[in-house]
């Protein structure tokens, strides 16, 4: 009897690392459908470290949203680099703004509209509005709706587009329809929204792309080259 329950407590615990290994490949290899999303992406930061365009483009990659700042002052130190680089890659370049909670929006947009150059191509301003690494107070949709039209408004007027919302699933649940109405970035890790209204789609937050270093999130763009090309025209 103590022979099988030692048998039966190996084949368990081979059984659960094969699954354990199968969870991980699947994890680190899943792609949505490239007949349905055929335009790639990533977003970056200065957290991805000296970066290789010219490889990146070649790694099936169209666009990049790259961070440019974050609350009433701060400015990622790799911003102008990677915008430069990426662009003269080849790919269809934007950038982002990290909103956080405990700046008026109005201050958030000056520093934006401040760094991001105004003539060149890009896709439209994305705004981050997400809890992790954000001031520990939570607006109701009510406070920060009027922060985030205090930022837009500027915002949109400097390029010329509507802004893109992107929302974590966590301020999806807590904002998505009590917000400013944009058009929205939503993260689903592993699974497509729940929704159909979304622009970018951020399907993983672990993936590996030539080029880079470490880990990079990778985004779809709902809609083929042409859907690429409008969002970077200079109008709607």
């Amino acid at each position: 009897m103590k022979k099988r329950i030692v048998l039966w407590g190996a084949a368990s615990l081979a059984l659960a690392c094969v699954i354990a290994v199968g969870g991980v490949a699947y994890f680190r290899t899943y792609s949505p459908d490239r007949d349905r999303y055929p335009v790639r992406g990533i977003d970056v930061s200065h957290h991805q470290g000296r970066i290789d365009w010219r490889r990146v483009a070649a790694d099936d990659v169209a666009f990049v949203v790259i961070k440019a700042t974050e609350g009433g002052d701060h400015v990622d130190d790799a911003f102008a680099g990677n915008l430069r680089e990426a662009r003269a890659a080849g790919l269809a370049v934007g950038a982002y703004h990290f909103f956080t909670f405990c700046r008026p929006g109005a201050d958030q947009a000056r520093n934006f509209i401040s760094v991001v150059p105004h003539d060149q191509p890009l896709l439209p301003p994305v705004v981050d509005i997400e809890f992790g690494g954000n001031c520990p107070r939570r607006p109701s949709p009510e406070q920060l709706n009027a922060e985030l039209h205090a930022f837009l408004g500027p915002v949109e007027a400097a390029f010329g587009k509507p802004a893109i919302v992107y929302l974590t699933d966590e301020a999806e649940a807590a904002y998505a329809g009590q917000i400013a109405a944009r058009p929205l970035w939503l993260r689903s890790l592993l699974m497509e929204p729940d929704r159909p209204d979304w622009i970018y789609w951020q399907y993983h937050n672990r993936g590996r792309v030539n080029g880079i270093e470490g880990d990079v999130d990778l985004n779809i763009l709902q809609g083929g080259p042409e859907k690429l090309a409008a969002l970077l025209a200079s109008t709607p």
